[in-house]
């Protein structure tokens, strides 16, 4: 019995099982990196293709890593307006560096360095961490979970023919919460187009209409008689 035995081995000792994991979540946030120049280009940006127990088992890692990283943005934005424009070991930097201005600013980035020290103690890639804090947590502020998504793939893996699934952060069309209704427009130049067709579009009037002739008379025999004469001899 597996009672209180959460999660998956995968065929693999724990010390392998973080392994694992760790490089598919590096793997998947690096996907998001400019690697134009670079021999292992990505193909599609934020995305990843491994078997279905694993995708299963690793997006609650990345789903974790994303949410320490967009909770300290606030604590990131504040720090970076209290820290003055000035280079790096300059006279102004040096003295902004001795005033209680840095006091302050440090008293605000020390959560933003906690929560980076605790997704590298996750995954592990100095480049991940960057990557997560400068790109993916922007991207969902205003999204409360759900940055991942796992699609089944219909081809299984060659050789042992097992379960292949996608896994991928949800994109720009998923990340809004709610959409407004599109309303109708009731423009000027609408109606004017619509003024201009009617004309064309008008039903036939009864002078454009074909004549049609009237029958004979029921009692008029002279009218068939003469239409089809009898053949002589």
């Amino acid at each position: 019995m597996r009672h209180r035995n959460k999660g998956r081995k995968l065929g693999r000792n724990p010390n392998h099982q973080r392994a694992l994991l760790r490089n598919l979540a590096s793997a998947l946030i690096l996907t998001e990196r400019d690697a134009q120049l670079e021999d292992n280009e990505p193909r599609v940006k934020g995305r990843i293709i491994t078997t279905l127990p694993k995708a299963k088992e690793v997006r609650p890692l990345v789903e974790k890593c994303v949410t320490i990283a967009r909770r300290a943005l606030p604590m990131l934005e504040k720090a970076d307006r209290m820290e003055p424009h000035a280079e790096r070991f300059s006279d102004d930097w040096r003295r902004w560096r001795e005033s209680e201005q840095w006091y302050e600013w440090s008293r605000a980035m020390a959560p933003v360095v906690a929560a980076r020290r605790r997704v590298l103690r996750l995954l592990g890639n100095k480049k991940a961490v960057r990557l997560l804090f400068e790109e993916i947590a922007p991207r969902y502020r205003d999204r409360d979970g759900g940055y991942t998504r796992i699609l089944k793939l219909a081809t299984p893996r060659l050789g042992d023919a097992g379960a292949r699934a996608i896994l991928e952060f949800v994109s720009a069309e998923r990340r809004a919460k709610k959409r407004k209704p599109i309303k109708p427009s009731f423009d000027v130049d609408a109606a004017s187009d619509s003024a201009a067709q009617a004309p064309s579009q008008a039903p036939a009037t009864a002078a454009d209409q074909p004549v049609q002739q009237a029958p004979p008379p029921a009692g008029d025999s002279g009218g068939a008689a003469a239409e089809t004469p009898e053949k002589q001899d």
